[in-house]
């Protein structure tokens, strides 16, 4: 019968390293290569698997299985893991020549002259309407934040937000609010 080498390994047998290896290289390479066909993800698996051998050689029990079984499951164990890992990575997706997020002129024309109708519907609010709006628009206030910073009370901000909202959007979709 062969010694084990794991539990030297776990015992910090450092010429038990490299005994390893030797021993056991070709049965990890085997596994890597027939789990994922790839040569070099096989490579980064045979290293993760040894990496992960010493890390729980102290964990192998003699009695339980023998050594190459042992290293056969924790061998497969991380190539399964490795597997799944690939295939739940997107796929990559050659970008556009096309630049993103610039409209052309007539897109950048079209963009211009709804937030000129936009602002002029907004203008013909009532003030406090407008205020609030803007400071939502605007500067990204929450409503407790408008709330705080003018001093009205939350569900008037929330009144005021809808009910001009609701006019600039009539005012919009009925041709008024042109410049």
């Amino acid at each position: 019968m062969i010694d084990c080498v794991l539990p030297r390994i776990a015992a910090g047998d450092r010429a038990a390293v490299p005994e390893c290896i030797s021993r056991y290289g070709g049965l990890v390479w085997s596994l890597a290569r027939r789990f994922l066909g790839n040569l070099t993800d096989a490579e980064d698996a045979v290293q993760d698997v040894f990496i992960e051998l010493w890390k729980n050689a102290a964990r192998f029990d003699p009695t339980r299985s023998s050594e190459p079984t042992y290293i056969t499951m924790i061998a497969r164990r991380r190539l399964i893991d490795r597997k799944r890992r690939t295939a739940r990575a997107p796929v990559p997706q050659a970008l556009s020549d096309d630049p993103v997020g610039v409209p052309g002129d007539n897109e950048r024309i079209e963009i211009e002259d709804e937030a000129a109708r936009a602002s002029a519907a907004l203008s013909e609010l009532r003030e406090d309407e407008r205020r609030v709006i803007q400071m939502a628009v605007y500067q990204g206030l929450t409503h407790e934040e408008i709330a705080a910073a003018t001093g009205l009370p939350l569900g008037t901000v929330k009144t005021h937000i809808r009910r001009g909202l609701l006019r600039v959007r009539e005012r919009l979709t009925t041709g008024g609010g042109e410049t």
